[in-house]
């Protein structure tokens, strides 16, 4: 179940990213975010680490969860019996697999988490510029990797550097639901750690932004250009727990649903579709149905992590230690969203662009 990566992919279906309203409205959220930060920085206004969780937990929870369930729902409706089954089995097998390795090795876990967010933000972002604004300035196997490294590095790596001390410290209330003070050790490395990835982003970057200008692709560069310039100012002013709160139902999420518009719902047909009923109240039955019947599964594995975590909000007050709880429950189910809804489905995929 490889999947080959395409090179030198052009807009589909002869999108046109001007008309493409999701796109546009991802950028202009991040833009307005920005620029509400930057103007409350400037006025030496700050907001509280309690409401800073606050905002992570409305963007994370009420925004963002929905969109994840109807990524699944959207690949897995036309899909055949079999193939449903083998999916679910895949996704909970990697799902007991990272719980067990946080409950093993809490640093580890943390490490795999941060990898799962960049993994999501970059493979998915790139897939979102094939099918809206290009990608002929992505002349290689190598230029692809480095535009996922550079779009998923940043909802990681800008925070790590400019927010250290607020980066560090959810990081220990992660790891303190499993094994308090585990990430201890490590502190003496966090210094030189974070001019370490700061830096490797800003070269790679700059590598990536650089590349693409030289193999062309005019307009199609200039968007990735733009797009990566915006990214780097967001994570860059915008304080960390709001920043990853509200990138992925503002920018991830809000762009997968331009690149279904980009697509005009050209998937897979190799399955019978769940919603193949003429009679409008049965679609809406069974969409409803189904929709719920995965919020409970969703909820139901967050209520047997909290159940089962030694310290579900580890040492932290609650509104902080939930973005703690929260954060690492949403790696954990955003493993296999990459790996079993992306990665491993080489006929459709979470992110399909035929």
């Amino acid at each position: 179940m490889s999947t080959a990566v395409p090179t030198r992919v052009r807009p589909v279906l002869g999108a046109v990213e001007s008309t493409n309203r999701p796109l546009t409205l991802s950028r202009l959220a991040l833009v307005a975010v920005a620029l509400c930060f930057g103007a409350l920085r400037l006025a030496g206004v700050s907001l509280s680490l309690s409401t800073q969780a606050a905002i992570y937990l409305f963007g994370m929870v009420a925004l963002n969860l929905p969109h994840g369930g109807y990524e699944h729902f959207a690949n897995l409706r036309r899909r055949r019996l079999a193939f449903r089954w083998r999916y679910l089995g895949l996704y909970l097998a990697l799902v007991a697999a990272f719980v067990g390795l946080f409950v093993l090795a809490p640093v580890a876990g943390l490490a795999l988490a941060i990898g799962v967010a960049v993994a999501k933000g970059g493979h998915g972002g790139l897939r979102v510029l094939d099918a809206t604004t290009g990608t002929d300035h992505l002349d290689s196997h190598v230029q692809r990797a480095l535009a996922v490294a550079v779009r998923g590095g940043a909802v990681m790596a800008l925070p790590i550097f400019f927010w250290p001390g607020v980066f560090q410290a959810f990081s220990h209330a992660m790891v303190a639901i499993f094994e308090p003070g585990a990430l201890a050790e490590y502190a003496a490395y966090f210094g030189t750690t974070r001019w370490l990835v700061g830096g490797g982003w800003a070269l790679a970057a700059v590598t990536h932004v650089g590349l693409g200008y030289v193999r062309g692709g005019s307009s199609s560069w200039l968007a990735d250009a733009g797009e990566t310039f915006l990214l780097g100012v967001y994570f860059a002013v915008v304080p960390v727990v709001v920043a990853v709160g509200l990138y992925f139902p503002l920018w991830y999420s809000t762009r997968q649903v331009g690149r279904d518009v980009a697509l005009d719902s050209r998937r897979g047909t190799g399955g019978p579709d769940l919603l193949a009923f003429e009679d409008p109240q049965r679609v809406a039955l069974v969409t409803w149905g189904l929709l719920l019947a995965g919020a409970i599964l969703t909820f139901a594995i967050a209520g047997l992590l909290y159940q089962f975590a030694p310290n579900p909000l580890g040492t932290a007050s609650p509104l902080v230690g939930g973005v703690a709880f929260w954060s690492v429950f949403v790696s954990i189910i955003a493993l296999p969203h990459v790996v079993v809804g992306g990665w491993l489905d080489s006929q459709q995929g979470i992110w399909m662009v035929p």
